[in-house]
């Protein structure tokens, strides 16, 4: 055969091949699904492509995201060992934070520094917690590499990775600023406690966005390498064996209220994401007969939530764990969603029950200190998209977050209003 008949064999495979839609040599590659906890991985991959090939209205959404993650840019990062006072152990690599609803009852004085004894004001946040302490730092830190990994992965600007990587590091690896693997001083109550149980919910209400910032950033982030995912794989192996099997594990593990559901989703985020599948399965599917049913009414609502000065904030924030740990479990072969109590409780049902004041319908009918109906939100669009058929038609109605609804680019459920204890 001639070179030229061989040529025209060769243009016509090549035409043939595009035609069946066979991508050629220098076609992009489909981003990697991340092996994330409470996200759905192939979802973001899926929007990530949708996104690459102009979708207009992720377009919008992704411009909130990165004004977002922009802001952190020349933020931090942040260290646990720069608190004025080492916790009460003496180490500065241990964590600590101060109880925020108790106050001192007495004049400070030389002899009586903190003003003890401390007295309780539900609801009512003593702005001593925000100084002093690691508290503030570490939601820093929650939220940034959030941000900033959701950022790197939608645009592929290596400027978010590395931040995040650096945010990651200093407070979690490197040894002269790494956090010890406890919350043994989490909450303490000058002149009280040195350190609470309840401190942990200082982590169980976010650290599960580190672990899909961390499981987004393993899929090949710049900046963030090898021996940074061992590294931080094995900080939070030691993490979830203080969390499953430290005293105060167990006692905020025992707690009724959002503590005991946040407890769970964080004890079954971190075990899906160290590779504990049997523990992670396990804690979603205890989760039914011990949250579900003593914590949701037959009517939806949650008893125990509307009993706090802030009961429409601590109603959407017991659901944002519930909802989050569902998407865990669907990780593990557990719907939550599905599941029903002996009086017909369900998620379903709680979300529901949220719909009128989340919608403006009809205003909250409970003592609340700070109403914000955006609060409900995220977890209005979870219960949608999980199919309950009243959300969906709530969703349209909803009041938009400040900064920009960013369910398309990450959706599972954040406290969009003010976060406390």
């Amino acid at each position: 055969m001639s070179a030229r008949p061989r040529l025209g064999v060769l243009l016509a495979a090549v035409v043939t091949l595009a035609a069946v839609g066979v991508p050629s040599a220098t076609a992009h590659a489909a981003p990697k699904v991340p092996k994330t906890a409470v996200l759905d991985g192939a979802r973001l991959q899926q929007t990530k492509v949708r996104l690459d090939r102009g979708d207009p209205q992720l377009k919008r959404t992704l411009g909130y995201l990165t004004s977002r993650a922009d802001k952190w840019l020349d933020q931090g990062p942040w260290t646990v060992v720069d608190k004025p006072r080492p916790a009460p152990s003496g180490d500065v690599h241990d964590y600590l934070s101060q109880a925020p609803y108790w106050w001192p009852s007495q004049p400070k004085t030389a002899d009586n520094p903190w003003g003890c004894p401390y007295v309780q004001r539900d609801g009512q946040r003593n702005p001593e917690v925000d100084t002093g302490t690691d508290r503030q730092d570490v939601e820093k830190v929650f939220d940034s590499t959030y941000d900033l990994s959701l950022a790197w992965y939608y645009t592929g600007k290596k400027k978010y990775a590395e931040k995040a990587a650096s945010v990651l590091r200093t407070w979690f690896l490197d040894p002269g600023t790494r956090m010890n693997p406890n919350l043994n001083h989490g909450q303490f109550i000058p002149c009280k406690y040195d350190g609470r149980a309840i401190g942990i919910i200082d982590f169980s209400q976010s650290y599960t966005s580190v672990l899909d910032a961390i499981a987004i950033l393993n899929t090949g982030a710049p900046g963030w390498s090898k021996t940074d995912r061992s590294e931080m794989l094995a900080w939070n192996t030691d993490f979830r064996d203080w969390l499953a099997d430290g005293t105060f594990g167990k006692e905020e593990g025992a707690a009724k209220n959002n503590h005991g559901t946040f407890y769970d989703m964080l004890l079954a985020g971190l075990a899906y994401a160290t590779g504990d599948r049997d523990l992670a399965r396990r804690t979603v599917l205890d989760a039914r007969a011990k949250r579900i049913d003593p914590q949701i009414a037959a009517d939806g609502s949650q008893p125990q939530e509307l009993a706090r000065t802030r009961s429409w904030h601590y109603s959407t924030f017991d659901l944002v764990a519930y909802t989050r740990l569902a998407a865990i479990g669907r990780h593990v072969g557990v719907n939550l969603w599905s599941y029903e109590g002996p009086d017909g409780q369900s998620l379903f049902k709680a979300v529901d029950y949220l719909l009128p004041a989340a919608t403006g319908a009809q205003p909250w009918p409970y003592p609340e200190l700070e109403f914000y109906r955006f609060a409900a939100s995220d977890v209005v669009h979870a219960a949608a998209d999980a199919g309950d058929k009243a959300a969906r038609a709530a969703v349209p109605k909803l009041e938009t977050p400040p900064g920009g609804d960013l369910w398309a680019l990450r959706p599972a459920a954040e406290q969009l209003d003010s976060i406390t204890g």
